[in-house]
């Protein structure tokens, strides 16, 4: 028994001793993460409303795209993004640029689905008041359709922000020093495997629970009542 806590206490104080390495990969696993959250929901934003309110080709372009996207494997896309992207522009694209690029759009499919959604779900009395006191389709959209929508959306939204999270780890399959593959180069050079990857495990729950603690405080807030 005092050799197993004494084994436990060394493989503690190694994660210790390399914490901040763990840290550097921490912090470029969040700047993916945030990223591609960001363009993913612009992405959203833009296609959700297009494919809602749009023209017959604009709906069939975005749900072309979003069928593509939803029906290939992240891992994939990342793989065509890495080394597809840079035979298809000819020039030279930094890996970290390629995976945030597959990262924005797997996201932003999703989020097309979600933005539709929760517009649709409006009721459509809202729409039909809107347009009795003059409102046009942009001031509709802002003060009326939009705050309800997103409300709506957040739930989802969150879902999805902590599914980027986690697909970041998929980066280390092409060579980007992301948490997990940080947690790998330590792993082969202590061969504590156990250790580094219950921290790996441990940094990637405390982001995505803290993830949806906050959305949980956004819908409290009497601001984002319908």
């Amino acid at each position: 028994m005092a050799a197993e806590f004494q084994s436990i206490a060394a493989q503690i104080q190694v994660v210790v001793a390399n914490a901040h390495i763990m840290l550097i990969g921490t912090q470029l696993t969040l700047q993916l993460a945030a990223m591609s959250i960001v363009f993913g929901t612009l992405i959203g934003i833009v296609g959700g409303l297009g494919l809602s309110y749009g023209p017959l080709p604009i709906r069939m372009l975005v749900r072309g795209y979003v069928e593509l996207l939803r029906g290939l494997p992240l891992l994939v896309t990342i793989f065509v993004s890495y080394y597809g992207l840079p035979l298809a522009l000819g020039i030279d694209v930094d890996p970290f640029s390629s995976v945030v690029f597959a990262l924005s759009i797997f996201a932003g499919a999703q989020m097309v689905e979600i933005v539709r959604g929760a517009v649709i779900s409006i009721q459509r009395n809202q729409t039909e008041a809107a347009k009795a006191i003059g409102l046009t389709f942009v001031p509709r959209m802002r003060y009326v359709i939009l705050p309800q929508a997103f409300r709506r959306a957040l739930p989802p939204w969150v879902n999805l922000s902590v599914d980027v999270v986690k697909g970041t780890s998929l980066c280390a399959l092409v060579s980007i020093s992301d948490l997990l593959l940080t947690a790998n180069h330590l792993i082969e050079t202590t061969t504590d495997v156990i250790a580094f990857y219950l921290f790996a495990a441990l940094i990637y729950f405390v982001v995505c629970f803290s993830l949806s603690r906050f959305a949980a405080y956004l819908e409290r807030r009497p601001a984002w009542a319908s």
